[in-house]
């Protein structure tokens, strides 16, 4: 419900000789009440997106742009958090750690963002001990960092701010989906491989985790070879693997990379099945790549939540074509479960959407797909529990969460989706306290 013409013209007023930066300045550390049922709530209601615009990672942004833009829609058309006008502020952080420090500088101090709606691992791992000091809660959909399994979240006491950690993410971390991964290749009989990955955080984390699981499952790591990103040519690192003996090998670099590499690999003849870390299920690879990647799979984080019917069907009723990948769903999720922490504690400050990330994700309550079904059940003084588009987004102690993979297999072209792991039978490779 909307704030009546006489409330908005008192808040106007209140405006006019408060001074709109004064307000703004204040609403970021003190709440400003509001029920959600048409209190005296702020007018407007700012989060922040870190995002990677540019860098070695921006192929995925469009999608997680798109996606969160549609959720921006419709919270708004909902009547918004608390009544207010909900707005995202994206800011470029490329994925470099400095750059993203600046951006998150900027997004809390001046653009007042009650919680910031990204950053990667190779940006959170480096500047956690600073995203701790700035008590501004984290929601995003990228990082699959191992790093986070057991840092994030509200270690289950919501209304106890001292032992939260103020992370969150709404994918599953690379600890799942390369179990997943190292699941399949054993299922295909691949008893031995090699592992080619870059020197960032994310493409080491991936290889850590489809080595650790790979090896827990019985398996044996030939030969491991890192290599330095942004390389013209990769054909000396591809020697030293193949000089090992395995029946299939995993891939672990940036997109760029990947194309020049797996060009060096098909040039050089090299054979053997290719496993490719998530990142890499974008058809711009096999396109460049040509035939030689075809049956090449990548497992991905799933979209198998209970809500992404509504998810999909928004996403493609606003402007943009970009492609969905394992990050835009999770991009949904987590602005819709921030907004709805905010319509649940009805006051608008970055205390009060940590304080309620968990109980809109856990325990008992109304079952809702969108923020739209949230607002009208809190009006009707129920209590809710979100389920997601990417996985149910039941958050874990940790801030984490539990899904179903996604094999896509290169052919053609293109990638397709040819099978799903359910998340029940992950579970044996992620124990409960540990993540």
């Amino acid at each position: 419900m909307r704030h009546d013409g006489k409330e908005q013209a008192n808040r106007r007023t209140f405006l006019k000789f408060a001074g709109a930066g004064g307000l703004a300045a204040t609403a970021g550390c003190l709440g400003l009440g509001g029920s959600g049922g048409g209190g005296d709530g702020p007018d407007k209601i700012v989060f922040g997106q870190p995002a990677a615009q540019t860098g070695q990672w921006d192929f995925l942004q469009p999608g997680v742009s798109q996606a969160t833009d549609a959720a921006v829609k419709h919270i708004n058309d909902a009547g918004g958090p608390l009544d207010a006008d909900f707005e995202v502020v994206r800011r470029d952080t490329a994925v470099k750690p400095q750059e993203a420090r600046s951006v998150v500088t900027q997004l809390v101090e001046n653009d007042d963002a009650l919680a910031l709606l990204g950053l990667f691992s190779s940006e959170i791992n480096p500047l956690f001990d600073f995203l701790q000091e700035q008590k501004t809660p984290v929601v995003t959909p990228w990082p699959g960092s191992n790093f986070l399994d057991t840092r994030g979240g509200d270690h289950g006491t919501p209304e106890n701010l001292d032992d939260d950690e103020w992370v969150w993410r709404t994918v599953i971390s690379d600890t799942v989906h390369t179990a997943g991964a190292a699941k399949r290749a054993l299922d295909q009989g691949h008893s031995r491989v090699g592992v080619i990955n870059g020197n960032t955080e994310g493409a080491r984390s991936w290889a850590d985790g489809f080595v650790n699981a790979y090896e827990e499952g019985g398996g044996t790591v030939a030969e491991q070879v890192e290599v330095s990103q942004g390389s013209s040519s990769y054909q000396s690192a591809l020697s030293r693997l193949f000089e090992a003996d395995f029946d299939a090998f995993a891939v672990s670099i940036p997109l760029e990379d990947a194309i020049t590499l797996l060009g060096d690999w098909a040039d050089g003849g090299y054979g053997r099945q290719p496993i490719l870390s998530d990142p890499l299920a974008q058809d711009e690879l096999p396109k460049q790549v040509g035939s030689a990647l075809d049956g090449a799979w990548a497992a991905s984080p799933g979209d198998a939540g209970p809500s992404y019917d509504t998810f999909e069907s928004e996403y493609n009723s606003v402007d943009g074509d970009a492609e969905i990948n394992g990050w835009t769903a999770p991009a949904w999720d987590a602005t819709q479960v921030a907004a709805l922490a905010i319509e649940r504690a009805g006051e608008a400050s970055r205390e009060a959407v940590e304080k309620n990330l968990g109980p809109v994700t856990r325990g008992e309550g109304t079952e809702v797909a969108s923020f739209e079904e949230g607002k009208e059940a809190l009006a009707d003084g129920d209590e809710i529990v979100y389920r997601g588009a990417a996985t149910a987004a039941t958050f874990t102690n940790f801030g984490n969460v539990f899904g179903s993979v996604t094999i896509n297999e290169a052919n053609g072209g293109s990638f397709s989706t040819i099978e799903t792991i359910p998340a029940e039978e992950l579970r044996q490779f992620v124990s409960e306290d540990e993540y």
